[in-house]
């Protein structure tokens, strides 16, 4: 539902994705990564980042309206978001937290600022990962409180699991996110605990989308077993991020068909 590596779990090219989504998710999927790509690539100075951003929330007011044009600075992104959002009447407030997370992660660099406690990081994750997962329910037509809050159990432990993947990556960009005072395994159980709490979730989905969030959800489970491994023998600020070999996927299939 959501991503393990930025983005690139939207099921854009994916045969699990119904052929008929394939254009909505495309966009949704160009949205989140150009914004991603304002906050976090090159060398422009935070000031010049949120500035960017601010036309960027400007534009997608303006094609959540749909009866206004945008600034056409971002045409490939927001010609087929305004479609989609027309086709598939998308909520406005989940993009906007998307970008909400996005200008924090830039404040949050510029100062050097972590987090204080895991109450604040799941705040974040709020905006910048369970968007992503309701905005997906919202396409295939799940709209009950029990699937959206187990959608964004998922996508919390998601974004956890990438933080803590790539923590080293992290802390050399000037980003720290694990909590003052919270050890790494600490947060690892966590993470788990919120993916096993979110796994019901599976089962209310049908078709080739139950199967996608069964791949997921198992991958992140995978990713958690190879962290909590190395977490015990390496230090986490040197930690390598754990890749998933042909054996892994076959541990993945197998565990879906489980599910």
């Amino acid at each position: 539902m959501s991503s393990i590596d930025h983005y690139e779990n939207f099921p854009i090219a994916s045969w699990l994705c119904p052929k008929h989504l394939r254009p909505a998710v495309s966009a949704l999927y160009h949205f989140a990564r150009t914004a991603d790509d304002l906050a976090d690539e090159g060398q422009d100075p935070a000031h010049h980042r949120l500035e960017a951003l601010g036309e960027y929330r400007a534009d997608l007011r303006q094609c959540l309206s749909l009866s206004k044009t945008t600034s056409q600075r971002w045409p490939k992104v927001f010609g087929p978001l305004q479609g989609a959002t027309a086709q598939h009447q998308l909520p406005a407030q989940p993009l906007l937290d998307l970008l909400d997370a996005f200008e924090q992660d830039v404040i949050y660099t510029s100062v050097g600022q972590g987090y204080r406690h895991r109450t604040e990081l799941l705040d974040y994750c709020r905006r910048s990962a369970n968007p992503v997962g309701r905005l997906m329910l919202h396409l295939y037509g799940v709209t009950d409180a029990p699937s959206l809050a187990q959608s964004d159990a998922i996508c919390t432990a998601l974004q956890l699991i990438n933080f803590w993947q790539d923590r080293a990556e992290d802390l050399h960009r000037g980003r720290d996110y694990l909590p003052q005072g919270h050890s790494l395994k600490q947060e690892l159980s966590f993470a788990r605990a919120l993916m096993l709490q979110g796994t019901p979730l599976v089962r209310r989905i049908k078709g080739r989308a139950g199967w996608e969030l069964r791949a997921v959800v198992q991958g992140g489970l995978r990713i958690l077993d190879k962290l909590d491994a190395r977490v015990e023998t390496a230090d986490h600020k040197q930690l390598a991020r754990p890749t998933l070999k042909k054996s892994d996927l076959l541990l993945i299939a197998w565990r879906c068909l489980r599910m």
